[in-house]
């Protein structure tokens, strides 16, 4: 593994630096957003600017990660570490697999569930939309996807536009909230619709 290439890299879709484990609660969003995506690595020991401050006591971090990933992840996730020096500087590298068993959640200090999914170098809450697109994803089934006067409206508007909210769909076709979304939950499945999110606001555009 070439860590240090990872490091400059910098923090993204499946890359994560944590100068230390403070919270089970806090972490176990991360890992629910890796499992929930294509799988991550957490590197302790690192801070945000990429900075190698080093682990002091690897098996803190170990058990903090593994309280985490069992008892705030539902359900439970199976980190794997790895111990590597860095100009001689213990970096913790957890490796989050991709999951066959999701959407997973992760408990919140309220004590409750909810969905995180990893959108660039954030973990953010999913909506209601990316939580279905999680659950359908995991079906074998190809999608089918018959191009009707509704399909036909979102994919002009958006060679107009470039992007669409769902309230934009909705009000386009003027259709229920449920019924837009099922249409944007299929067109995400087969490729044509990507999802953007953010702690602002959820968009959708059209796959190049």
């Amino acid at each position: 593994m070439h860590i240090k290439r990872l490091i400059l890299e910098g923090e993204n879709v499946s890359v994560d630096f944590k100068k230390t484990i403070s919270s089970a609660e806090k972490i176990a969003k991360t890992l629910v957003a890796f499992a929930n995506n294509k799988g991550g690595k957490l590197l302790v020991g690192v801070a945000d600017d990429g900075t190698i401050k080093g682990v002091k006591d690897e098996e803190e971090e170990k058990y903090m990660i593994t309280k985490a990933a069992h008892q705030f992840c539902k359900p439970a996730i199976e980190p794997n570490f790895e111990e590597i020096y860095v100009d001689d500087k213990l970096v913790l590298v957890v490796d989050i697999p991709k999951s066959d068993t999701k959407p997973h959640y992760a408990l919140d200090e309220h004590h409750k569930w909810w969905v995180y999914y990893r959108e660039k170098d954030k973990s953010l809450l999913a909506s209601k939309i990316i939580v279905e697109v999680i659950k359908q994803g995991n079906k074998e089934t190809g999608q089918f996807i018959t191009y009707a006067e509704n399909e036909k409206k979102l994919l002009a508007y958006l060679a107009q536009h470039g992007r669409i909210t769902l309230k934009e769909y909705s009000k386009l076709t003027r259709s229920a909230n449920k019924k837009a979304q099922k249409i944007i939950v299929s067109l995400i499945l087969t490729g044509i619709l990507i999802p953007h999110l953010s702690e602002k606001e959820e968009y959708f555009t059209a796959a190049v």
